[in-house]
């Protein structure tokens, strides 16, 4: 009957809406949650940005010992030092530090403004940014208190945080974007392409 056919047409008809909604906020879900994804201001979404929390994946090492703890972490162009009591966790300012790993040596330099010691030392820099793991020896003298901490650094080498093109390593977001528009594309042609109901009655029940 004619409105058993209408009925059937707008059934499917929904149904493809609904399946082509469903396709699109998928694929633009994707998009929006893939790795490497981007903020409003470039920062990426699955990491702790440097600007919050001044955390990154460049290397660290920790060592701590009865009288000190310190953790340190190779940047570009320094090995920097947070240092502080065990006990208390009070910051040790101002003291003398050395760095050896190796046969290299070298002074640490106390920053009053950031409260921390670096060592930026091109060759010592270059030792650390090997590949591998490196023995580090720190040696602290705070007033009449000195020790020697040990710990170890281990470094993949200076390419091993570079981003690709893609700044991530699952698919870019203009490739789930591109997708998405697709699949809408095709649902779209689908609902056009649709074979019309038959309304007509046969010529049996016309007569």
């Amino acid at each position: 009957m004619i409105d058993s056919s209408n009925a059937t047409q707008r059934r499917w008809h929904q149904r493809l809406v609904l399946l082509a909604a469903a396709l699109f906020l998928f694929f633009a879900a994707g998009a929006m949650a893939s790795p490497g994804a981007h903020g409003p201001n470039g920062e990426h979404l699955d990491g702790p940005t440097q600007a919050a929390s001044g955390a990154s994946k460049a290397p660290r090492m920790e060592a701590r010992s009865e009288a000190f703890e310190l953790v340190g972490q190779l940047r570009d162009d320094e090995f920097s030092m947070l240092i502080n009591r065990f006990e208390t966790s009070e910051p040790v300012l101002d003291a003398k530090v050395e760095i050896e790993t190796g046969a290299l040596k070298a002074p640490a330099k106390f920053h009053a403004d950031m409260g921390d010691y670096a060592v930026d030392d091109a060759a010592f820099l270059k030792a650390l940014k090997a590949p591998g793991a490196h023995a580090v020896v720190v040696t602290i003298v705070a007033g009449a208190e000195s020790d020697l901490l040990e710990g170890t650094l281990t470094s993949e080498g200076a390419n091993a945080h570079s981003h690709e093109d893609g700044h991530g390593h699952g698919m870019p977001t203009t490739a789930w974007l591109v997708l998405a528009l697709v699949a809408l594309g095709l649902v779209i042609y689908a609902l056009s392409r649709r074979p019309g109901g038959r309304t007509a009655t046969r010529d049996g029940d016309a007569r």
